[in-house]
């Protein structure tokens, strides 16, 4: 193989083992969208959670990440069992990955004041390439003759949840099956080389406090842990503020990679709209403007006159 072609596959294997190793979908408002990483947080709301959420990533750099997402969960019966679905769209320049999944949880209480939830999450994925939209050398060439057209591969997931009214934590793995995206080791032009993708393993852990600054202010610490073997710890540590249950500001580090500004509002009591912006501090900032998201969730046919957790979290 040639070295042009050793490069233009270098560049889609950053996709299919996630950009710069970014497996899952990236999400800088994961706080709002939790049920997507882990399935036990399905139903803890007490209330029918609907989130919707656009994340734009690197703008202004050619075939950058865009996702979109929608998620939706809610309590069933005595309200011990959750249950969701989520619909997810992650395209990285030629390639592209539609996921769709259904979220279980069985809530335990553990004391009078903490709850432990146990989640299994079940779907799939379709995983796209277009290679008409790279740059080829030679059109002509095998590895490129036939698109990658709805390749199907399962996902079956886990998590727990622990909560409190002040305290959560949460440990999951939203994919625990490692599939095999394509392998070139059956062409004869390229006999004496190979190329496998394949989705590595997500493994997610999540925790945060929230301190009652004043009859009106909450503060709340949070992080993010992601760890995914044969590439750097991801790590996100955020602080946020809630100001007469209306308005929410904060700010993210995402460890050695980039700082975040995090806004939301209270519309109404079933309405919260956010948006988040995040600048690199790697020397991809000057090949881009920044990555922001946009998010709109309602909570509708509430189980209780108040929710069981505190709607930060």
């Amino acid at each position: 193989m040639k070295v042009y072609y050793k490069l233009i596959f270098l560049s889609l294997s950053l996709f299919c083992a996630g950009v710069f190793a970014q497996q899952d979908a990236q999400y800088t408002q994961y706080m709002y969208n939790t049920v997507a990483i882990n399935p036990a947080y399905a139903g803890t709301r007490g209330a029918l959670n609907v989130v919707g959420l656009h994340r734009s990533q690197w703008v202004g750099l050619e075939g950058a990440p865009r996702t979109q997402t929608l998620a939706i969960h809610s309590p069933i019966g005595i309200g011990r069992v959750g249950l969701g679905g989520s619909l997810v769209n992650d395209a990285v320049g030629p390639a592209s990955e539609t996921y769709f999944n259904i979220d279980f949880s069985y809530t335990i209480p553990t004391s009078a004041f903490g709850k432990l939830s146990l989640g299994l999450k079940a779907g799939g994925r379709l995983f796209n390439v277009d290679f008409n939209k790279l740059s080829q050398f030679d059109a002509n060439d095998d590895i490129f003759r036939n698109n990658i057209d709805g390749q199907f591969s399962p996902v079956v997931g886990i998590g727990g949840y622990y909560h409190t009214k002040k305290l959560y934590i949460g440990l999951s793995a939203p994919n625990l099956l490692q599939t095999k995206h394509f392998d070139t080791t059956n062409s004869s032009s390229i006999a004496e080389s190979s190329f496998i993708a394949k989705e590595r393993l997500n493994y997610y852990l999540i925790a945060g406090y929230i301190f009652d600054l004043s009859d009106n202010v909450k503060f709340k610490p949070a992080a993010l842990t992601k760890l995914v073997f044969g590439a750097p710890l991801q790590v996100d540590l955020s602080a946020n503020f809630l100001f007469h249950d209306k308005f929410t500001a904060g700010l993210s580090y995402r460890w050695s990679a980039a700082v975040s500004a995090l806004l939301a509002f209270q519309v109404s009591d079933s309405m919260l709209i956010g948006f988040s912006y995040d600048r690199d501090t790697t020397e991809l900032q000057e090949k881009n403007d920044g990555s922001f998201e946009l998010m709109l969730r309602f909570e509708l046919i509430k189980k209780y006159s108040r929710l069981v957790t505190p709607r930060f979290f």
